[in-house]
């Protein structure tokens, strides 16, 4: 069968004769996948193993299938691949298609690459992680210890010209694309309907309005799963789902044509957007949704979002129904709003946890991974994010290189967490268990509880839940093979996810099980139907949505003295010594936390004196002043003081608070247990005696009456410098009394002698000669047995009766 890719074979075989790299760009449908690699085994230089790469598993097993197929042998033979679960490869086999994790870990074993003649890095247009990774490695290898390696970047899109600049000025060497036309046609969504309505709805038209079979894009399992759930029972149709959870056996079902004829129809993720040929398909149904990972930096999660997927998406889905013959594309948007999509998917290098690319770096002998040849360098912020949980993990050293258990964990064909947990478990054999449910998406069902889904796994005899068993085989194998006498104690999935996950490790925070707090200080929230919602500890695995309050997707019940006992180093004990404004006392706690949980707390006997008055002074400063106990003879020296322009308001005295209020608080609990006179003398003291001389000289305290009384006086009264008294006290005055240097009039608040104010004036002279005689006679008649004189500037000041002066 010729295809497009075979008009430029001989450029590229020709670049490759005299040059160790080369891009090539071929559109989908080219064959490049699947024609290039055999046509390089007859090339002299061609004496061992071609190695392609392929971002997913899916993809490398149907392109190794599909290669035998054209070579008519079975595959295993000439024609192999190798992913995580599943191997088909022999001694005769000359190409293997491999994922791009499988490519990394090969090339960090054996930098050398010893019989290897070529690697293809297929699809690299995708920006996989693992892809630049794998491609930075192989760069670097064959510039180090690998002249003859040949490198051949082959990309869909019109990038070329990137990869043949990073890889030394290879030459590009460009295909047409196999072209069947293709009509596009947006049929646009209601914005408040649930996709999986509106997909059931156009795919059901699809069906009506076209012949062949039928691809519809969704964002996710959920929605797949519920989208067949609206569209039933399809006369004549049989459907398939395509996924990363399925097996491979209904992975290969959805691949190929139907045996008998049937029209195909196949619900699927992003999984099908390139890399496959799926027989028969003509219509795609495009929902212009994809879910895909980001990592948030700032909390060290990894969180799944559903958002629209990009131009360069849109277009890839299309083209899937013109691989084969014509075909036609329903969109779920308006035509207009393709602009508004962003052009391309973003780089995983610069959204990803860099944690195993930084780990493997350093094993690899580069401390700062951006020292690699890279399309896009990894961020530098991403980069010390890494390195720090790494120096946590105990896999780099403070100078980041490597330590023996770093370079155990980077052993292991997993993320850096779960190769932590599987080195330190007690029991291998289940920490192996607990890695594959975390990687494997789909085993044991979608529960919460891992316990209920590792249960359910062990019972499962599929085919995907058998190779995960021997996959946890395999890898509780390899730890226990390490030799440093590591074997299966006791231990449980939640003490496992613990390991792998201590920011996790949550605690229950409101009745219903709703809201959780986790060592790491994120908010988790979980279903509270669900039968972890009535624990009080979790051990949380993976969590979705935003780190504020994502929700729990799988978790294990862990018991406090699990918790006790594994995090006994570092769970810390604070004193604490709160202030409450509303009593104006300090309440002492102790308490123990694991990180931002608080395991334990109660009331601290033994509180530091020193601490608590710190905290009575700091809750005067943050509250300010008037919580104290003031005396009215304190409040009158700071009213004083303020009138003689010596200020003692709130602000100066806050801020002059540590000279004056830690000697009150010494020794107590509660601000109103400082003694009555105490902030009396403590204002005194903070004034010195200049600025006392100065308030009593401008400010006197008292104003002494003919009649020898003494009388406060009120500065802070509204008229101004006030005094109260019995009026029959200032007869004999024919001068109005004054205060200060600037001789302001005293307000004399005049009373009878019940103590009822009669008159207020400043001009008591003028009060003598005018309506004092008025006053004076009603005050005779209620008030008779006091003297009320005609003159009274004449008379004498006397606080007595006229019976008490007479027997005086």
């Amino acid at each position: 069968m010729t295809l497009p890719i075979h008009a430029v074979l001989p450029d590229l075989l020709a670049a490759l004769r005299v040059g160790a790299a080369a891009v090539l760009v071929a559109p989908p449908g080219a064959g490049k996948t699947t024609a290039v690699a055999p046509a390089l085994l007859a090339e002299p230089w061609c004496t061992g193993e071609v190695l392609v790469t392929s971002p997913r598993r899916l993809a490398a097993r149907a392109a190794a299938e599909r290669m035998a197929t054209l070579a008519d042998e079975p595959v295993g033979r000439t024609f192999g691949y190798a992913t995580r679960l599943d191997t088909k490869r022999s001694a005769a086999t000359r190409v293997t298609v491999v994922t791009e994790g499988i490519l990394t870990a090969r090339l960090q074993n054996d930098p050398e690459l010893a019989g290897v003649s070529a690697i293809l890095f297929d699809e690299v247009h995708e920006r996989s992680l693992d892809g630049d990774f794998g491609l930075a490695l192989a760069l670097d290898a064959q510039g180090a210890l690998r002249p003859d390696l040949r490198i051949v970047a082959m990309s869909a899109t019109l990038d070329g010209a990137r990869f043949a600049a990073l890889m030394g000025d290879a030459p590009v060497v460009e295909s047409a694309g196999r072209s069947f036309p293709l009509e596009l046609r947006h049929i646009g969504r209601a914005g408040e309907a649930r996709i999986e309505d509106d997909m059931a709805a156009a795919i059901r038209r699809s069906l009506a309005e076209e012949a062949g079979g039928v691809l519809a894009f969704l964002p996710g399992i959920a929605e797949i799963e519920r989208t067949a759930e609206r569209l039933g029972d399809l006369p004549g149709v049989r459907l398939h789902r395509l996924h990363g959870s399925l097996d491979p056996a209904a992975q290969r079902g959805a691949i190929r044509a139907e045996p008998d004829g049937a029209r195909k129809l196949v619900l699927a993720t992003s999984i099908a957007e390139t890399s496959l040929t799926l027989d028969g398909i003509s219509v795609v149904v495009d929902s212009g949704l994809a879910r895909r990972p980001r990592y948030d930096r700032a909390v060290g999660m990894t969180r799944l979002v559903t958002e629209r997927e990009s131009q360069a998406a849109a277009t890839q889905r299309a083209g899937r129904a013109a691989r084969q013959g014509p075909g036609v594309a329903y969109r779920l948007w308006e035509a207009a709003a393709t602009a508004g999509m962003p052009r391309f998917d973003p780089p995983e290098i610069l959204e990803a946890d860099l944690s195993a690319l930084l780990l493997a770096t350093a094993i690899w002998g580069v401390a700062d991974p951006r020292q690699l040849a890279w399309i896009d360098p990894p961020p530098e912020a991403a980069v010390a994010e890494a390195r720090a949980r790494l120096t946590v993990l105990g896999a780099l050293d403070q100078d980041g290189r490597p330590t023996a258990h770093g370079r155990a964990m980077a052993a292991l064909p997993m993320a850096p967490r779960l190769a932590h947990m599987l080195l330190l478990a007690p029991d291998k054999r289940l920490a192996a268990e607990v890695a594959a449910l975390l990687q494997e998406r789909g085993l044991g069902g979608p529960d919460a509880d891992l316990e209920v889904r590792w249960r359910r796994w062990r019972g499962d005899r599929s085919a995907k839940a058998e190779s995960a068993r021997g996959l946890a085989k395999r890898w509780a194998a390899l730890v226990r093979g390490r030799g440093d006498g590591a074997g299966d104690g006791e231990g449980t999935i939640a003490e496992c996810i613990a390991l792998a996950f201590p920011d996790r490790v949550a605690k229950r925070r409101d009745a219903n099980g709703e809201r959780w707090a986790s060592a790491g200080g994120r908010g988790f929230r979980l279903d509270p139907t669900s039968p972890l919602a009535r624990q009080e500890w979790l051990a949380v695995a993976e969590t979705q949505g935003m780190a504020a309050g994502a929700r729990i997707l799988s978790a294990a019940a862990i018991g406090a003295d699990a918790v006790e006992g594994m995090f006994a180093d570092r769970i810390a004990t604070h004193r604490t010594a709160t202030f409450d404004p509303a009593t104006g006392a300090v309440q002492a706690l102790r308490e123990r936390r694991l990180g931002a949980i608080r395991v334990s707390s109660g009331p601290d006997s033994t509180a530091d004196p020193a601490t608590i008055a710190a905290a009575l002074v700091e809750g005067v400063r943050r509250h300010g002043p008037a919580l104290l106990p003031w005396s009215a003879g304190a409040q009158a020296l700071r009213t004083r003081a303020a009138y003689a322009g010596v200020p003692l308001d709130d602000a100066v005295l806050i801020a002059r608070i540590d000279e004056w209020l830690p000697a009150l608080v010494a020794g107590k609990r509660r601000l109103d247990a400082i003694a009555p006179g105490a902030l009396t003398d403590a204002l005194r003291n903070l004034l010195g005696w200049d600025a006392l001389r100065q308030t009593d000289r401008l400010a006197p305290a008292d104003f002494t009456s003919p009649a020898g009384s003494t009388h406060a006086i009120d500065y802070g009264a509204e008229a101004g410098p006030t005094v109260e008294l019995r009026v029959q006290a200032l007869f004999g005055l024919d001068e109005h009394p004054v205060v200060g240097e600037a001789r302001v009039p005293l307000v004399l608040s005049l009373t009878s002698p019940a103590g009822r104010p009669i008159q207020t004036t400043r001009d008591l002279p003028g009060f003598w000669r005018g309506s004092w005689s008025a006053v004076a006679k009603e005050m005779r008649g209620r008030y008779p047995r006091h003297p009320w004189p005609d003159d009274p500037a004449a008379a004498s000041a006397t606080l007595r009766t006229k019976k008490a002066d007479a027997r005086r």
